[in-house]
């Protein structure tokens, strides 16, 4: 068989295969086969929920597409809001997570899913079949089950080895590869492996900088931009150019999204277009694989305590509070929320008077549509971090792939992540959690020991994390007038979710630094401007 085209490979795979050519493809794909023999509809969408699949069905009717805003153009589609996905967005920022979308007439094909439909039965039949009752199913899982007994020297010899792996069968491609680069361990990783990879190889790297210095990390760029000897090229966005942008934003990334950091890779991506690239590497998944992310520690210092090694988690709880500006409160308390069980955790709760709902949520209408303080469900097992982990593949990743394959389609740019593919994340998952987070609190443990001599030991040893963070607060206080036309707007009076008047209150008091300020703000802000272009309803 011989072909140039990704297509008649996926057909000519699917003839000799049927469903089992899922387990025999690496990398990123949604697709749906009409096959005319068995009289079937077949959708898949890849491991890690890389690329969109969502559909809908109405009587008499059935539709996918890649994007929400397609399906949004029938008729027969209501857009009307989902309350559970509406409290996980505004009070976690959760997104994309399982089937469901912000829309209850639209679903998604989760990560790791296919979908069959028989064309052979009447159109009626097939037309009330419900998600419920034709459900997508899982065709791979991540193995869990095996923890290998390996040294974290060999560990971090074979995660090299198929890392570097990864980077090569990324980099196939007829046009120029570009790289995100944002300083931290991952993309510089990325950028540092093609050079090991290609010596001669010109390589294009984008990053996003920002004015203010608390989370700006030129510095570090230059620093791989000097070791890789790199084109870099590298983007500024003001607040201004955000709120010009912002209806394009939205438009582009379907659903709400999280933080204006959002904007900051759009901006990246926009960059990358300009100067001619056509595909992007990008390190995304890096952090939920290999525990990136300050509240991973606080997983593996319960991991310790419920398998009962007090004295190593006292040793570990001390090292973390070695961390620069590190506060031990936030630490144990998040420790201590994953060790204990639910019960517990709410006695807790209703002891110190807290309220499950937030003051600028309407409880009322949450509590009508019978919505769950959280989705989530709770660890098990003894292995918290990795339990953890898993659980933010399923989770806050998939907002993270979204946002990246919006800004980065939106620029007509193919963007691919190294770090996800099936053969990578079962090696990580079959580690022992002190090889992923060393003793003395050290993240991407054996990840940054598998890139000792290929990555400056600058980057290798950095302790702070960053990534494409802005400066949202000063953003948002600059734009001031333009933050209360949104709040003070008559869409923002007609969600009947939000307490408008306590949050007018709150963000005066933001302004006036007698309250701390978070994503919540953003969120309320792009929940409304959302809802006003999409004509949503809440019914």
């Amino acid at each position: 068989f011989h072909s140039h085209t990704d297509t008649e490979v996926l057909l000519t795979a699917y003839i000799h295969w049927g469903q089992a050519l899922l387990t025999h493809l690496v990398g990123m794909f949604a697709f749906a086969i009409l096959d005319t023999q068995k009289q079937t509809l077949f959708l898949a969408r890849d491991f890690f929920g890389i690329k969109p699949l969502y559909y809908t069905q109405w009587e008499n009717g059935f539709a996918f597409a890649s994007e929400i805003k397609a399906l949004l153009q029938l008729p027969q589609i209501n857009r009307n809001i989902n309350p559970q996905r509406l409290y996980d967005f505004l009070t976690c920022g959760l997104t994309d997570t399982g089937s469901e979308t912000l829309l209850t007439s639209i679903q998604q094909i989760p990560a790791a899913h296919c979908l069959e439909i028989s064309l052979i039965q009447p159109k009626e039949a097939i037309a009330q079949r419900s998600a419920t009752r034709c459900p997508p199913k899982r065709y791979w899982h991540i193995n869990t089950e095996q923890t290998l007994d390996i040294s974290f020297t060999e560990a971090a010899a074979q995660c090299r080895e198929i890392f570097l792996e990864n980077i090569n069968l990324h980099l196939r491609s007829d046009v120029p590869v570009g790289v995100a680069l944002s300083g931290g361990v991952d993309s510089s990783s990325i950028v540092m492996a093609m050079r090991y990879l290609n010596p001669d190889q010109e390589i294009h790297s984008f990053s996003y900088t920002a004015e203010d210095p608390s989370v700006n990390e030129e510095s570090w760029i230059d620093l791989v931009v000097k070791a890789a000897q790199t084109c870099s090229h590298k983007t500024q966005p003001t607040p201004q150019e955000l709120i010009q942008d912002l209806d394009r934003l939205i438009d582009t990334q379907d659903e709400p999204f999280g933080s204006t950091s959002i904007y900051a890779q759009h901006r990246v991506f926009r960059l990358a277009q300009q100067n001619g690239i056509k595909v992007m590497l990008d390190g995304q998944g890096a952090d939920e694989l290999l525990g990136g992310y300050y509240p991973y520690l606080a997983a593996r210092l319960a991991s310790l305590l419920r398998q009962g090694k007090w004295l190593k988690a006292r040793q570990f709880f001390e090292k973390i509070c070695q961390f620069p500006g590190a506060s031990q409160y936030p630490f144990f308390k998040q420790a201590l929320g994953l060790f204990l069980p639910l019960s517990l955790k709410a006695e807790i709760k209703t002891y110190l008077g807290r309220p499950s709902f937030p003051l600028w949520l309407n409880r009322h209408w949450f509590e009508q549509h019978q919505v769950k303080n959280s989705s989530i469900p709770r660890l098990k097992g003894q292995d918290l971090l990795k339990a953890q982990l898993l659980q933010s593949l399923d989770t806050s990743l998939l907002g993270l792939l979204r946002y990246e394959d919006r800004n980065s389609m939106a620029h007509s740019l193919e963007s691919r992540v190294p770090f996800l593919t099936p053969k990578l994340v079962n090696f990580l998952f079959s580690l022992p959690e002190d090889h992923i987070v060393s003793p003395d609190s050290t993240t991407k443990a054996v990840f940054r020991e598998a890139m000792r001599g290929i990555l400056p030991d600058p980057i290798c040893t950095r302790r702070d994390k960053i990534g494409f963070a802005t400066p949202e607060l000063n953003w948002l206080t600059t734009l001031d007038p333009w933050v209360k036309s949104i709040l003070n707007s008559e869409m923002a009076h007609t969600i009947p979710v939000l307490n408008i008047h306590f949050i007018q209150q709150e963000w005066q008091s933001i302004l006036e630094q007698k309250t701390p300020f978070d994503f919540r703000v953003w969120r309320w802000l792009n929940l409304i401007k959302w809802a006003e272009k999409n004509q949503i309803t809440f019914e």
